[in-house]
């Protein structure tokens, strides 16, 4: 795996990475060690693959790629996103074609066509489709994988907010955290739960305000967006 020494010259770099960033880098080093290679099939073995950065080489002054002392990190940190590739499926067991610890590249991961459309994939993963309530999950996952987080959260609140002025049959002119305390008002909200104490009414009625008319600013924060975009599901079924 020495292209990965070519490909992220500087070990903090790399130690800086998150596992799926790094994934990114490793996957296309064993795109290539495939496009160099006359077999029909490529397996993989992280050991073997590690072992090449570290090579055992009695030539004087011969120093490897990276510093010997960060040796444990720097494969701990391949590790890590040798374990993503397999949780994404892009790697895959050989099966008895090679031993337990083989690997081969899945149909997905040989169909990237560069880095972009990879990092189009992990952002995705960020925010299943299937996590997303019908009634949002069009608009909402376009938006988050164009990487517009903000209006990905935006369609999920005003899409709350039409869920509950419907619920609670209130007119259109209600809006925002004046339609949330209404609707559940601790009293006479339409949609307060009977059964909660009246402390727990209150909390129920902010975990209901969204955002709409304040500010989002979510810019790249694509794990932030998702959570939110998320936390909307139960909301859509008032």
């Amino acid at each position: 795996m020495n292209e990965l020494s070519v490909a992220i010259p500087d070990p903090q770099v790399l130690l800086s990475l998150e596992p799926e960033e790094l994934a990114g880098k490793i996957l296309f080093v064993l795109r290539k060690h495939i496009e160099n290679s006359r077999q029909p099939e490529h397996y993989f073995v992280l050991a073997n693959l590690l072992s090449e950065l570290w090579p055992t080489n009695y030539l004087p002054n011969y120093q490897p790629p990276y510093p010997p002392e960060l040796q444990k990190q720097i494969n701990l940190a391949n590790g890590e996103s040798w374990g993503w590739l397999i949780a994404q499926s892009l790697l895959v067991p050989a099966g008895t074609h090679g031993g337990t610890d083989s690997y081969l590249l899945g149909h997905r991961a040989l169909k990237f066509q560069d880095e972009t459309e990879f990092a189009a994939f992990r952002v995705s993963r960020m925010l299943p489709r299937d996590c997303l309530h019908p009634r949002i999950a069009d608009k909402v996952w376009a938006a988050f994988l164009r990487g517009d987080y903000d209006m990905a959260v935006l369609q999920a609140m005003k899409t709350v907010e039409v869920a509950v002025r419907e619920a609670a049959a209130l007119p259109n002119s209600v809006l925002g955290v004046p339609l949330m305390r209404t609707a559940f008002h601790p009293s006479t909200g339409q949609l307060t739960d009977t059964v909660c104490s009246f402390g727990a009414k209150v909390a129920l009625v902010s975990t209901h305000q969204p955002s709409s008319g304040q500010c989002l600013d979510f810019k790249e924060n694509g794990a932030d967006a998702a959570q939110s975009s998320m936390r909307t599901r139960s909301r859509c079924d008032v």
